[in-house]
């Protein structure tokens, strides 16, 4: 049985692979699919790709972008989720700051540089017309849980993360969130280490095939609204909303959304050129 490791951020997104996981699926197929959760997000997981820790990974479309640019030996070989991500902007439930004006100039709590939220901070600054070298400065908490105890004590201002993970938090009194940023382009992709992509490509197609079958169908799985509330701790109507504007996707990156991502991420700085479209994807 051939023994692959896949990392991803244990949120609502990645339903899927554990129903997947939880009906054999992968196994019926002689493949042991082994699922690593990242709470640290991206960045933690391009690491992962570049150690060699895993062989697949279900991740934010500007950050392995970036990091493949940058010379992670990886490829993307399908879209994951179509629709944008929503990144709510937070502080501190007793912050001062209380719009988005307010927080220009302040410190942006990020996962770790190069993560989604470090990344984000750039398009959310570029959004609201801020200069990126002046308005833009960054405190490193490492997860959603060093984020709470970062805008909590003071160590940094405001937060960038998925609206719906965090809105338990915001329910709670811990955070309150000031604002909205969605994603400008499709938000997770599945990318491959190329050394196991030239050694494995049979086993990565069947992964893909079995996980498109899930998301295919996702929304019509009997009661999976309130199998995700129950799971990740979230209230059945933001479940519900969750699900209405999300979409899935069973198909590679197109050249023309590629182009998109890193047209925006050449403005802000955060790749240093362009890469052409057959060196960041491969078609399986």
């Amino acid at each position: 049985m051939k023994k692959v490791n896949i990392g991803g951020v244990p949120e609502h997104f990645n339903l899927a692979w554990y129903l997947t996981l939880k009906n054999g699926e992968y196994k019926a197929e002689d493949i042991n699919l082994r699922w690593h959760d990242y709470h640290g997000g991206t960045g933690q997981m391009c690491k992962g790709l570049r150690n060699s820790d895993i062989d697949l990974a279900v991740i934010l479309t500007e950050g392995i972008v970036k990091d493949i640019i940058d010379g992670n030996p990886s490829s993307i070989v399908q879209t994951y989720t179509q629709s944008p991500l929503i990144w709510g902007i937070h502080v501190a439930a007793e912050s001062k700051f209380k719009t988005i004006d307010d927080i220009k100039g302040s410190r942006a709590a990020i996962s770790r540089y190069g993560s989604g939220s470090h990344l984000m901070a750039f398009v959310n600054a570029k959004n609201n017309g801020w200069d990126l070298e002046k308005d833009l400065n960054f405190s490193v908490i490492e997860n959603l849980d060093g984020a709470v105890e970062g805008l909590t004590n003071g160590n940094a201002d405001y937060f960038m993360w998925e609206k719906f993970t965090t809105k338990p938090l915001v329910d709670d009194g811990i955070f309150k969130r000031i604002s909205n940023c969605p994603s400008p382009w499709p938000c997770f992709m599945i990318a491959v280490r190329d050394e196991f992509l030239r050694n494995n490509e049979k086993e990565v197609k069947t992964i893909l095939n079995i996980i498109n079958g899930t998301t295919a169908e996702f929304k019509n799985i009997p009661s999976i609204d309130r199998t995700i509330a129950n799971r990740y701790g979230q209230e059945l109507e933001d479940v519900q909303e969750w699900l209405s504007i999300t979409e899935w996707s069973q198909e590679l990156i197109d050249e023309e959304t590629l182009n998109k991502v890193q047209n925006q991420l050449l403005q802000l700085n955060i790749i240093p050129e362009k890469w052409a479209y057959k060196d960041l994807v491969h078609k399986i």
